[in-house]
């Protein structure tokens, strides 16, 4: 790759390093300098740029991001359309996270151009919760690199989400007769609230004397109604082998895998099984909801995650927790988590199609009316809810919207398509943002709102997106729900588009190799020209 400063005379095609402004606003960084950006940057008084252009044997940032992506991960998370070589993986369930900690950092030492960060292996996680990130340093990896990387994944991927399997656990309470009932009360409410909130059941509460013979009845009765986990809480701590709890086990038939653990706090674990059945000796700790090394360890139990003697151990790098007040507990539900945004489409398909005579989106596409070409598209391309706002035909429009997808109606809508839009945006009041879709626009390929989603992120003031095609502005946009407010002002035929102007410092455009973002039916004859384009 060759960087530094370009002169504009030949900065065509060069991509721009950094952001740099001109009489229309800014070209951010990322940018591939076209004809028109260079004249733009010439009339605003530049003369040079500092920009990069790829070699022959250079792979392009997102490109590269997003083969590592598609390759490290399995069906238990998605990877995201890259964004300025930024590639992120979300989880598409609540389970653990699990990594191949060797391969992700043999990948990481080929070469400072291609990295991948994770959570910590064997991290909790939520569903659309960010799992794991593929970033491409410069503009571009060199292809050998890139080679080399997809070779040491081989097919085989990095990470997994294991799932949270729903599980009927039995908790047993010992007592002594100093023990009070208000102990034994939190004890099971906390211990409910933990394996529900991880899509298990607490199936059994016994209480029974803290006594060996006592224990083992209980863990065998446990064991024999099919419960799973068996989660022995004792009124005294466990100290030894030789005590209440793992002598109740082993006379039950199972056996001790493991005592203690190099978690603090939840030093006083107890790991063990009867027959295939997991039974934790729960260290007094857990009577907070506040996470600790019991946690850990039901974790993984409640995923199908194995964990043995020698994982325990292993915890004890990271596993100083006492001294850490900011750890949320599971009960406080505060979380320091990225999340996908959540999106929704809104599909504008209520408007007079004057220009047509006919209503369009009821035309014939390919065997199909093109408001239904329109909605099969959507339904591949990431967006969490689809939400067709209808007007004019609506029952006959109507028919065509799969039952997935809501459907809202305009009552205004021959007013013009600011009414659309706001009875789109009002049923979208829960969602990140909101991807305004023309209904007439069938050739928008799914990989390109996945783009535009990618690209979404307020932290960076990216909360406007929109695609363009060699230059031209283009549809759909997508509009994070700090706009909303404004979206509600629109009237009559203004559109959203008319808004960006004022909020240029919000907004990137992001370039396309889609045609579809520009084609829309609103005669007969670009209605002809859609249909050509896709023979």
């Amino acid at each position: 790759m060759i960087f530094g400063k370009t002169s504009l005379s030949d900065a065509v095609g060069a991509i721009l390093a950094h952001g740099t402004k001109h009489a229309g606003g800014m070209f951010k960084k990322g940018r591939v300098l076209s004809a028109e950006d260079v004249a733009a940057l010439q009339a605003a008084g530049h003369t040079h740029v500092i920009a990069a252009r790829l070699a022959a044997d250079d792979v392009p940032e997102d490109e590269a991001a997003r083969r590592i992506a598609l390759a490290i991960c399995d069906g238990g998370a998605r990877a995201q359309e890259p964004f300025t070589g930024r590639a992120n993986l979300h989880a598409l369930e609540a389970g653990v996270v699990v990594f191949d900690e060797a391969r992700i950092r043999a990948i990481n030492h080929l070469h400072e151009s291609l990295t991948i960060a994770t959570l910590p292996n064997f991290a909790r996680v939520s569903p659309r919760q960010m799992v794991a990130t593929v970033k491409v340093i410069p503009f571009a990896v060199p292809r050998p690199v890139l080679e080399k990387a997809l070779a040491i994944i081989g097919g085989k991927p990095l990470l997994r989400v294991s799932p949270f399997r729903v599980q009927h656990a039995a908790l047993i309470l010992t007592r002594l007769p100093q023990t009070k009932e208000s102990i034994l009360t939190k004890s099971e409410l906390v211990m409910r609230e933990r394996l529900e909130a991880m899509g298990a059941t607490l199936a059994s509460v016994v209480i029974c004397h803290h006594a060996q013979d006592d224990v083992a009845k209980a863990v065998a009765a446990a064991r024999a109604a099919g419960h799973s986990p068996i989660l022995v809480m004792g009124a005294s701590a466990i100290v030894d082998r030789g005590d209440v709890i793992p002598a109740a086990v082993t006379e039950a038939g199972g056996e001790v895998l493991h005592l203690g653990m190099p978690v603090d706090p939840g030093n006083l674990l107890m790991l063990g099984q009867v027959q295939d059945t997991p039974v934790i000796g729960v260290p007094s700790c857990a009577r907070s909801p506040k996470v600790n090394g019991f946690d850990w360890v039901l974790e993984r139990v409640l995923a199908d995650v194995p964990v043995s003697p020698t994982d325990i151990m292993d915890m004890g790098a990271g596993g100083l927790l006492a001294e850490i007040p900011s750890r949320p507990s599971p009960r406080e539900g505060a979380s320091p988590a990225i999340l996908a945004p959540r999106v929704t489409a809104v599909v504008l398909a209520a408007g007079l199609s004057s220009r047509m005579g006919a209503n369009k989106l009821l035309a014939d596409f390919h065997g199909q009316p093109l408001i239904a070409a329109t909605l099969a598209k959507l339904e591949s391309a990431g967006v969490d809810e689809v939400v067709v706002v209808l007007g004019r035909d609506a029952e006959e429009v109507k028919h065509h919207v799969p039952a997935t997808m809501r459907t809202v109606l305009n009552p205004d809508f021959a007013k013009g398509i600011a009414g659309s839009i706001r009875v789109g945006v009002a049923a979208a009041v829960e969602s990140d943002a909101v991807l305004i879709v023309l209904g007439d626009m069938p050739l928008v390929e799914p990989a390109t709102v996945g783009r535009l989603i990618a690209a979404f992120n307020p932290t960076e003031h990216r909360t406007i997106v929109a695609p363009t095609y060699h230059g031209q502005f283009g549809n759909p946009v997508l509009w994070g729900r700090e706009h909303f407010p404004k979206l509600q002002t629109l009237e009559g035929d203004r559109g959203a588009r008319s808004l960006i102007g004022d909020l240029k410092s919000e907004a990137v455009e992001i370039a396309v190799d889609d045609l579809g973002v520009i084609a829309d039916a609103d005669t007969p004859e670009a209605l002809a020209e859609m249909r050509a384009a896709v023979r």
